[in-house]
């Protein structure tokens, strides 16, 4: 069986896109084949990656990229988890499901490390739950058994 492709798109692919493309790789394991994009690249945000290192989830290796760098050009789901993707979202062929969750910017955090890593850990865990969410509501099926066993007992 071919792995469910999902494609997670945001306005620089810095934080939160990279976030949810960690998230729902985890949940979903082998049985999705997961990307995110920008309309722009901005770099990886180093505070996303700290954010997603403290939760276990290793993005360090992940690279800020633009939908015109995608190997790929037909998904199975195409996420906006931003307004501006959502509204700027250029045209993909096939028949992707399109969802669309805004989350707030953390790269707008102001204040001291502390204060903006706690901005970060906050969007991180709000994303969390939506990947997990969207992991058992779509794609649940395709799971393994044991795996689908864990995920029943969350």
């Amino acid at each position: 069986m071919e792995p469910v492709k999902i494609l997670i798109l945001c306005t620089g692919n810095s934080c939160r896109s990279q976030m949810a493309e960690g998230w729902i790789r985890y949940y979903a394991g082998e049985v999705a084949k997961v990307c995110s994009a920008g309309l722009e690249a901005h770099g990886l945000n180093q505070y996303a990656v700290r954010s997603m290192m403290d939760a276990v989830i290793d993005i360090s290796r992940n690279k800020s990229k633009t939908i015109d760098d995608l190997e790929e050009k037909e998904f199975d789901y195409i996420i906006t988890v931003c307004d501006n993707a959502k509204e700027n979202c250029p045209y993909f062929p096939g028949e992707a499901v399109r969802l669309h969750h805004s989350f707030p910017d953390p790269a707008t955090a102001t204040g001291s490390e502390e204060e903006i890593m706690k901005v970060f850990n906050t969007v991180r865990d709000e994303i969390e739950d939506f990947a997990f969410e969207f992991v058992h509501r779509n794609i649940r099926s395709l799971i393994p058994d044991d795996l689908d066993r864990l995920l029943s007992q969350s």
